[in-house]
């Protein structure tokens, strides 16, 4: 049943915590701080007890060979794509794994993600997109395993690098064709004023939505965003930087978890880093 592997993701709460530590997966070198060392990265995040750690198909054995009934869920990416990179490759692309859910099925994943990538100018990657997720959605359902789509709409950017684009008008019809195409999760982008979240759950039409963290920010940033995207509706969050760059990555992932699954105060969040009363 494909409830049964969501029940193995979202907490008694209704909600979720993802931490991704999937980024090796895009070749960039700057995406490898903090996450050196895979071991000792999932290491620290697993003690913390997240609901759910992401992780590509190479080292997401590392997580599931961790002995005990309480280890996170494992989300598996299943797509690589090369638009990060400055200056951008002459041609970009994004490919889904080899039999992406048969992978998901022998490493006991509770969930498969992937890409709709949304970049200026760019129609090939985002047909290439769609493709994959209409590959991965039928077998998906054959074998009861969650398909995360993560809907990104990226701004344009001459000198190479995608950045998020936080355009909440953009950001709404992708969100909705991901519905369309049949997720049973959304992974998406906060938009550039956290309190009009909602509306981005109302076109995800009651597909739980995971709200993406992005780039590092401050303590403080981060968990007042959280809060504020807690209360407009989201049903967790997906972040990797703000926790894997962080100096306690351990506290940092109590920190969240406290206010998606505890409603905790921006406050009392921050005291369990030591940073606040």
């Amino acid at each position: 049943m494909k409830q049964a592997r969501m029940n193995r993701l979202f907490a008694p709460s209704g909600n979720c915590f993802d931490v991704a530590i999937d980024h090796g997966m895009f070749n960039e070198k700057g995406f490898l701080n903090g996450i050196e060392n895979m071991k000792q990265a999932v290491e620290i995040v697993a003690k913390a007890a997240p609901d759910a750690i992401q992780l590509p198909p190479g080292t997401a054995p590392i997580l599931q060979a961790r002995p005990g009934k309480e280890r996170p869920a494992l989300v598996l990416r299943t797509d690589i794509a090369n638009v990060y990179g400055t200056p951008l490759p002459r041609l970009l692309f994004s490919e889904v794994i080899d039999k992406p859910v048969e992978q998901a099925i022998r490493l006991d994943a509770a969930c498969v993600v992937v890409n709709l990538l949304m970049l200026p100018d760019e129609p090939e990657v985002y047909r290439a997109c769609i493709a994959n997720i209409n590959a991965l959605k039928h077998v998906c359902d054959q074998a009861s395993m969650p398909l995360m789509v993560e809907p990104l709409v990226m701004q344009d950017n001459t000198n190479g690098g995608y950045m998020v684009d936080g355009d909440i008008d953009k950001i709404l019809p992708l969100v909705r064709q991901a519905v369309e195409l049949g997720a049973d999760i959304i992974k998406a982008d906060p938009c550039t004023n956290p309190a009009e979240y909602h509306r981005v759950i109302e076109i995800a039409q009651d597909i739980p939505v995971l709200v993406r963290g992005g780039g590092k920010v401050s303590d403080e940033e981060i968990l007042s965003r959280t809060k504020v995207l807690m209360e407009q509706g989201a049903r967790g969050i997906v972040y990797g930087r703000n926790v894997i760059h962080h100096a306690d990555p351990a506290a940092m992932t109590r920190a969240l978890m406290a206010v998606v699954h505890e409603n905790a105060t921006v406050p009392q969040a921050l005291a369990l880093l030591g940073a606040g009363a």
